[in-house]
């Protein structure tokens, strides 16, 4: 298993978000996010301002002789560029000229970008056939290939902007769903091929592995928020880290489930990060203390066997997933707490103050 070396990793106690922010101004949200997460800022994702801003569209724009237009049902590949395409790579542009604006301010020296991962990707978006692109596998391959290379574009442009190491995010939230076989078919009477294991895991290696080649490669982190994420395939691919919602009951509190913390516990014997998501994405109700939002993240350490300090390598706090439907005010709330919970991991409570 490839894993990057401790030295060209973020620094110990930062902190980061997951990807989305609320509102429409991208200024306004870069300088909220680099001012919040100066160790490791994130670009900012705006999807309320419609097709092109989703994640799925997002990253549609970064796919290199690969274009894509909206159909009533999906995203689906389009004979040639046009108008939503088009748009969507203008809004990916007026995003970073925000965000290297506001790291001229603070120099970060590291920085992070979020895209779709693959197989989340390829069952998204439409064939001309009207199938998913999931269900042909030559298909699956060129989209890789695309998403590969322009994510390598995407990095080269960051690196040289901002002059920070990037770190890149790849979101596979549907890829349980493609490894189950339980993503239903065109026309809904069907689900769709399951996709084999250790296919999955090349593809995200291979990608993974390209994306770090050169002086300034990048790294890559794995993200999948949904429940029960595949984890030891993950940590296969030599991803970086690997994200999670910490605050699932399968592997939080009384009601986690044994074999998902042996999975745990095995990527950090491996020195692998976790992302850990402790902050909730929606306001709660009542008092929100970062000491609380804690809790989870102590006590994985604890049941696991690992000291509490060493939670400043080994776990990088985030939201629990994009803020999008935050407000503003809780949003950068949110940012704040995510902040706190990196400086508590390097000088962590002791067990008995825990409580």
């Amino acid at each position: 298993m490839a894993i990057a070396p401790q030295s060209s990793r973020w620094p110990d106690g930062a902190a980061t978000a997951v990807g989305s922010m609320p509102g429409g101004d991208p200024v306004d949200a870069s300088a909220t996010v680099v001012g919040e997460l100066a160790l490791l800022p994130n670009l900012p994702e705006l999807p309320e301002r419609g097709v092109g801003a989703d994640m799925i569209g997002r990253t549609a724009a970064l796919l290199v002789d690969i274009a894509v237009e909206v159909r009533p049902s999906a995203y689906r590949v389009a004979s040639r560029t046009g108008r939503e395409h088009r748009h969507a790579v203008d809004l990916l542009r007026t995003d970073l000229d925000a965000f290297d604006e506001a790291c001229e301010r603070v120099r970060p020296g590291w920085v992070k970008v979020q895209a779709v991962g693959p197989w989340t990707l390829a069952a998204a978006i439409e064939l001309r056939t009207g199938h998913r692109v999931l269900t042909d596998r030559g298909a699956v391959r060129e989209f890789t290939a695309s998403l590969t290379e322009g994510l390598r574009l995407h990095v080269a442009e960051i690196a040289a902007r901002t002059g920070a190491q990037v770190l890149v995010q790849l979101d596979e939230p549907g890829l349980p769903a493609v490894l189950a076989g339980t993503l239903a078919t065109a026309s809904g009477y069907g689900t769709v091929r399951s996709v084999a294991a250790p296919d999955a895991r090349d593809a995200l290696r291979d990608l993974i592995n390209a994306l770090g080649e050169g002086g300034r490669g990048a790294l890559t982190v794995l993200h999948c928020c949904a429940p029960h994420p595949p984890v030891a395939l993950l940590a296969a691919t030599g991803a970086a880290g690997i994200g999670i919602d910490a605050t699932l009951p399968s592997v939080s509190g009384r009601t986690a489930v044994p074999a998902e913390l042996d999975a745990l516990g095995e990527v950090w014997d491996l020195g692998i990060p976790l992302l850990l998501g402790l902050v909730p994405a929606i306001e709660p109700i009542g008092q929100v203390r970062a000491r609380d939002l804690a809790a989870p993240a102590f006590d994985l350490a604890d049941r696991l066997g690992f000291d509490r300090v060493r939670l400043s390598a080994l776990a990088l706090p985030t939201p629990t997933c994009g803020l999008a439907g935050a407000s503003p005010d809780w949003a950068r709330r949110a940012l704040s707490l995510v902040r706190e919970l990196g400086e508590m991991f390097v000088d962590p409570p002791e067990k008995r103050d825990d409580t």
